[in-house]
């Protein structure tokens, strides 16, 4: 029977494979959004960040009730699917009709 120190290879390697998966599941905690009711909510900086807009440009959106969100308190949510609808809503395309 060998006796497995930090040196040995094997605990090396296995040592290397956890912080690989270490790594991993933070990115994927990093982007997972918790689903309630079969939606997703994003916040105000996620939304900023799929729709290429400063906050300043949400706030505008808000404002003009180009987007709907939810406010509870002092925090604002986005429904991802209200989102999508108002892209959707919005799509224009480039291609004439003949």
């Amino acid at each position: 029977m060998d006796l497995l120190t930090n040196e040995a290879e094997e605990i090396i390697v296995h040592k290397e494979m956890i912080t690989r998966l270490r790594n991993r599941i933070k990115e994927i905690l990093k982007n997972y959004r918790p689903v309630m009711n079969g939606e997703i909510y994003l916040s105000g900086e996620e939304v900023c960040k799929l729709l290429h807009i400063s906050k300043r440009t949400l706030q505008q959106y808000r404002d003009d009730k180009i987007v709907p969100y939810i406010q509870i308190g002092g925090k604002i949510i986005f429904k991802q699917a209200d989102l999508l609808a108002v892209l959707e809503k919005n799509y224009v395309t480039n291609i004439s009709k003949d």
